[in-house]
């Protein structure tokens, strides 16, 4: 009889609960963009000349080729797959540029093609991999990554390229960088080459059929084998855009650095997989797509930003990052579930 009586009592708890529902959803929608204004808000108060527009050209100019590699990692993970390997594509594309340049003197159409088209073979291995082998994506790409981050070492002898530099036998070496390559990481091309990729990207996800059949084959394989979907053949295409995005960030790195450094690309594979990621629940989509991964870029971003101007040890960057990122994840993942 007691229980019975005080069942009542906890009615009055359900109004608030789903009262709370909205907030949450609110919170998981646009969680990203209200972590950004809050970022904004913070770092201009603390650092007065975060919100001058040369600082804030710097920072899209900053994020391009993260976004860009990250946009390539978006679409492998449409299919429900993942590309650990992008890192090494975009330092193999870096060092066979550079060494075309500077090596064979070959001019800049046919440099940055060809290191295109060579720098497409990881996408290939992981392709026969994954699709052929059927080998799990992580696994593959994990594998690719340091094979393919050996293949670039062993290619430049384990240093870097630059001009003036000779060959690995010695040879001297005459070619120079062009000018017009240089410039291309420049703003405001390397920010509309960024925006381009994005915009393009967008569309082909979300407004082509093409991109449709990604999205289904990444929710469900073998409904999307059984209406007819070619499932192999559009794996087969996520792995080669995330292949070629990634090789085109490592032309852009290649670009502004004005030379090929050992491991370049390494250090924009974690970057990217947090803009892919963090997006993914952009505007209550809860799939990854293109403008949430620029999104999520402008938050890696503007946190760098704004940490570097304020003097914060480099030392300690990676732990107010991963800790900020942490948060952003968990709005992002986070569901209110009913009891």
């Amino acid at each position: 009889m007691n229980d019975v009586l005080h069942e009542p009592a906890a009615q009055p708890e359900a109004p608030r609960t789903a009262a709370g529902k909205p907030v949450l959803r609110f919170l998981n929608d646009w969680g990203i963009v209200l972590a950004i204004l809050a970022l904004i808000l913070f770092f201009a108060m603390t650092a007065p000349n975060f919100l001058q527009g040369t600082n804030l050209v710097n920072i899209l100019r900053s994020i391009s080729i993260v976004t860009i590699i990250a946009i390539g990692l978006t679409v492998s993970l449409t299919v429900n797959g993942f590309d650990l390997s992008v890192g090494s594509t975009a330092t193999f594309a870096s060092s066979l540029v550079v060494s075309f340049f500077v090596w064979y003197s070959l001019p800049l159409g046919v440099s940055i093609g060809l290191a295109l088209v060579i720098a497409l073979a990881v996408a290939l291995v992981n392709i026969l991999l994954i699709v052929k082998f059927k080998i799990p994506d992580l696994f593959a790409t994990l594998a690719t990554m340091f094979i393919f981050e050996g293949v670039a070492m062993t290619y430049t002898g384990g240093g870097s390229i630059s001009a003036g530099m000779p060959r690995l036998d010695g040879t001297p070496t005459v070619g120079l960088i062009p000018e017009s390559f240089l410039k291309i990481s420049q703003a405001p091309w390397i920010i509309l080459i960024m925006l381009v990729v994005v915009a393009v990207t967008h569309v082909f996800l979300n407004h082509t059929r093409h991109g449709r059949f990604l999205y289904i084959i990444g929710g469900n394989p073998e409904a999307a084998h059984l209406t007819g979907i070619r499932v192999n053949r559009y794996r087969a295409v996520a792995y080669l855009i995330a292949g070629l995005l990634a090789a085109v960030g490592g032309i852009l790195l290649a670009s502004q650095v004005g030379s090929s450094q050992i491991n370049a690309g390494s250090g924009y594979l974690m970057p990217a997989v947090a803009a892919a990621f963090i997006g993914s629940s952009f505007a209550g989509q809860g799939k990854p797509n293109a403008l949430g991964t620029l999104v999520g870029a402008c938050l890696v971003g503007i946190l760098e930003n704004g940490l570097v101007m304020l003097s914060v040890p480099y030392y300690s960057l990676n732990i107010i990052k991963g800790a900020v990122l942490a948060i952003a994840l968990a709005s992002t993942y986070y569901r209110f579930k009913k009891n």
